[in-house]
């Protein structure tokens, strides 16, 4: 299966930001991803976090013939395996491009560079010599995957301790830890990787590409040096033409970096030794558990329940009694049709009604109440004359002047006769 291609519009995205020395995780040009070094129960085996980039190393021996041209030298075999489980571009039991280049990049860094003493391996000179062998497994790939391999093997390679042997005679005895403590490897020094990416044909520089940034650089070019300074190996690839000025520029950086990782190693390896000595729990499986949900549980608290009781009594005791319901004037609910003496549905009623029925009086102080505003108008009317008089009809209005008097303007002083008589009408409907 091949990886996903990136967009035009990712790809420019990406360019356009690299112009501006501005990294997608916030990174500044000559930053490092966080680097997190765990081991496993056993000796030789190590976790490696770069990122997001997941790396685990692990180193097996065991006693075999040694090479005819180097009779007293033991092996040193490494493999780089790129399984699906990280990246879905990967394939099963099938060497990629990338994983060649990765396991010559690899030899060239921890062997060729004669960081173990391969004579301290042999156990009989043209017969028995160790082979040590360094199997790196791919768990997530996240980009520069050549400096989480070679962080991991040379941290594998130093916590390992291969078994005790005995020779009496032709005979050759292997020890197990339980007889004899197992010896650690012979290691000179630590090389290690550092990528470096190049943008617009060497323009921008970038150190520890992540995934995507690999996917738009032009070239890379890879630089393992130990702590002393001293270049172990370099390779070029992706046809870019670096000036010398380059190379000398991201020696340096490498330089710089390669030292604070091997502080790292060392720290690590430090705290793991001190752990084993003291007898307590360590290795990969131990780091499991603080990555669950449950890792900040807190631990439960004992709450004394003996006077609950009692202090609930005391404070039912101490507050006032509740104050006596008033009764509340009957409110008809919206929906809802009450029924009762006096009481009928009162929606659609004018003004005046509704003033009546929300002050829940009795039919005899309806009917005064009723009886003295018509009084009210009565007066008014006789006050002002009959000079107005309003026809019946809702529509228009007939004004009626009487010769003698000039003319004035209409004044309405009161509700007119229909507006009476529907009144009364309804009165009288709630009478029955």
């Amino acid at each position: 299966m091949k990886d996903t291609p990136l967009s035009n519009c990712e790809r420019d995205f990406l360019l356009r930001a690299i112009s501006e020395k501005k990294r997608l995780d916030g990174r500044q040009t000559y930053d490092y991803r966080k680097i997190k070094i765990t081991f496993g129960t056993d000796y030789g085996c190590c976790f490696v976090d770069l990122g997001k980039t997941r790396v685990m190393a692990q180193v097996s021996c065991e006693l075999v013939a040694p090479k005819e041209s180097r009779p007293n030298e033991g092996i040193m075999f490494f493999n780089i395996e790129l399984s699906p489980l990280a990246s879905p571009a990967f394939e099963q039991g099938r060497q990629s491009e990338l994983s060649v280049k990765l396991n010559r990049q690899l030899e060239r860094c921890l062997r060729n560079s004669k960081c173990i003493d391969t004579e301290s391996l042999c156990v009989v000179s043209g017969e028995k010599v160790w082979q040590i062998r360094v199997d790196v497994h791919m768990l997530n790939h996240d980009g520069n995957l050549m400096d989480a391999a070679s962080i991991a093997a040379i941290t594998a390679l130093c916590h390992f301790r291969r078994p005790d042997v005995g020779i009496q005679g032709d005979e050759v005895t292997v020890y197990p830890p339980e007889e004899r403590d197992p010896i650690p490897l012979s290691v000179y020094h630590m090389p290690i990787s550092v990528s470096f990416s190049f943008f617009q044909q060497g323009t921008y520089l970038l150190v520890d590409p992540c995934e995507r940034e690999e996917r738009v650089m032009d070239g890379l070019l890879m630089i393992a040096m130990n702590k002393h300074r001293e270049i172990c190996s370099i390779q070029s690839s992706g046809g870019i033409m670096l000036l010398k000025e380059q190379v000398m520029r991201c020696s340096k950086i490498a330089s710089v970096k390669v030292s604070e990782i091997t502080e790292l190693i060392s720290k690590a390896l430090e705290n793991d030794k001190t752990v084993r000595k003291a007898g307590g729990r360590c290795g990969f499986a131990e780091s499991v558990p603080e990555e669950r949900i449950t890792a900040l549980k807190v631990d439960e608290t004992a709450v004394e329940m003996t006077d609950v009781m009692d202090g609930a009594n005391d404070i039912v005791q101490k507050v006032e009694a509740p104050l006596e319901n008033v009764p509340s004037p009957v409110v008809p609910v919206p929906g809802v049709g009450q029924v009762g003496e006096g009481l009928q549905n009162s929606w659609g009623l004018e003004e005046v009604d509704d003033n009546m029925e929300e002050n829940d009086n009795s039919g005899e102080e309806q009917e005064e109440e009723v009886t003295k505003m018509e009084e009210v108008y009565e007066e008014r009317d006789h006050r002002a004359g009959d000079v107005v008089e309003i026809s019946d009809s809702e529509e228009e209005e007939v004004v009626i002047l009487h010769p003698e008097e000039p003319a004035k303007a209409p004044q309405h002083t009161g509700p007119s006769s229909q507006q009476k008589g529907a009144a009364k009408s309804k009165r009288k409907q709630k009478k029955k």
